[in-house]
């Protein structure tokens, strides 16, 4: 994106790697902030051990990716949706605490479990013992509702989702009463099978994950005096304007006053270019739109992607 809208002309390109929360959280605030990576062998979805990295930034706060510990990439085709557990995720927290630090930022999404981290509760003794702990969230579900939105993509049939559900509304419950916390009603409390309700009964708050990303990495001052902001990913449906980082980049523009934005896409379904259609500052480019056939924008990604920046740089500079 960076090399072709320095060819349709602008001089001066900030780039700010952005993520929602989900995977990939992590190595995006590595790469904007630096800070120590650091390795501790835990348990695995499944049970068995893994070694899971996390980060420590330089103002001292340790960044958790709870994929790192207790995601869907670690079980192999070997999806359990009724036993995997969040415990490894815990153990991640307990071991910041233990490091000396005092706030911890979780970042969620990609769970193999719906344990409505039970297992995260588990191994921290049920309290966060003084951290200060943030999750942040790449959804808006609510505690419950994790099971019927998410377990099916864990490889749950209807009757295990059934069975999921029962399992969450009685551990809402026994939440209520162990902590006071009604979980139940928590937007984001669903998040990653129900580990943001889980973290948020023991005191854990819950925050929109790209907001989170976006102030940690500094978007808005990046947007100050901004003539075009960019952005994208790889399929933009309805979905990307919900909190994911496709939306929030067109909001915070918005609120910046920058006078153009462009999505650069892989595809862009047709709910997601009549949402588009209703904005008149930004500019939707797929990828799939610049070839014959879908495929080729896989084999041709980098190259069509800064031929896309290139239109959408020429545009922007054509408006003005």
């Amino acid at each position: 994106m960076a090399a072709g809208l320095m060819r349709a002309g602008f001089s001066d390109v900030v780039q700010a790697p952005l993520a929602d929360g989900g995977e990939g959280s992590l190595e995006t605030i590595h790469e904007s902030l630096g800070g120590s990576i650091r390795s501790t062998r835990v348990t695995g979805p499944h049970g068995s051990e893994v070694l899971a990295e996390w980060l420590v930034i330089p103002n001292g706060t340790a960044v958790i990716e709870m994929a790192k510990a207790s995601g869907r990439a670690l079980v192999e085709g070997r999806s359990d949706p009724l036993g995997a557990t969040t415990r490894g995720t815990g153990e991640l927290i307990a071991a910041a605490r233990a490091s000396g630090v005092r706030r911890v930022i979780v970042c969620v999404g990609g769970s193999a479990s719906t344990d409505g981290g039970l297992g995260a509760l588990e191994a921290l003794g049920w309290s966060l013992r003084g951290l200060d702990v943030t999750v942040a969230c790449d959804v808006t579900t609510t505690f419950v509702a994790a099971a019927r939105e998410f377990a099916p993509q864990k490889g749950a049939t209807p009757a295990q989702v059934q069975l999921l559900t029962g399992r969450l509304e009685r551990l809402s419950a026994d939440f209520l009463q162990r902590t006071g916390v009604d979980v139940s009603k928590v937007e984001g409390s669903g998040a990653a099978g129900g580990l943001a309700g889980g973290l948020c009964a023991i005191g854990a708050h819950l925050e929109p994950g790209f907001d989170v990303i976006a102030r940690i990495v500094g978007l808005d001052s990046a947007m100050v005096g901004a003539d075009l902001v960019m952005t994208g990913e790889g399929r933009v449906d309805a979905s990307s304007f919900a909190g994911k980082v496709v939306g929030g980049v067109i909001d915070a523009a918005f609120d910046e006053g920058v006078p153009n934005c462009c999505v650069i896409a892989g595809q862009i379904t047709e709910d997601a270019r009549n949402h588009l259609a209703k904005l008149p500052t930004v500019l939707g480019l797929a990828l799939t739109d610049r070839v014959w056939t879908p495929s080729e924008a896989f084999l041709r990604v980098a190259l069509l992607v800064e031929e896309a920046a290139l239109e959408g740089g020429r545009y922007a500079l054509s408006s003005e």
